[in-house]
């Protein structure tokens, strides 16, 4: 891992903060989109943020976030927001969450598919572009 900002995934990580700030006010009463989609988009920010200030193997970072959502998900099954001291509806217990679901993990898993595939898919056109 090294350290270097990056202009492109800080602007990608911003546009996706405001997508889950609009899935959580505007759109908080369209189930899907709160519930699903939510959960999809936010390994997908996890992922921007991160490469917004670190060069780091694509692949590792996909799965670190993986591991990392389903350990808070993990934590959520404990009710640790409440067992740490937060206060219901405190913004770290919101982040924290506190409610497990195993379809949250699934779309976690849905997420960071999504990413696995668009790095691969961009290192083949890379590939492509430099042998042609």
């Amino acid at each position: 891992m090294k350290i270097k900002f990056n202009l492109k995934y800080l602007f990608l990580t911003i546009l996706l903060f405001l997508t889950e700030v609009l899935i959580a006010t505007v759109l908080k009463d369209i189930f899907f989109i709160r519930a699903y989609l939510g959960d999809v988009i936010v390994v997908i920010l996890l992922y921007t943020f991160i490469k917004t200030f670190t060069i780091i193997d694509d692949q590792k970072l996909i799965v670190g976030i993986f591991i990392f959502s389903c350990v808070i998900e993990l934590a959520q099954y404990f009710n640790i927001a409440e067992k740490i001291g937060f206060r219901k509806g405190s913004l770290m217990y919101i982040v924290i969450g506190n409610s497990f679901s195993w379809i949250d993990i699934a779309c976690y898993a849905v997420g960071c598919l999504i990413l696995y595939i668009i790095v691969k898919y961009k290192n083949y056109k890379l590939l492509l572009t430099t042998q042609g």
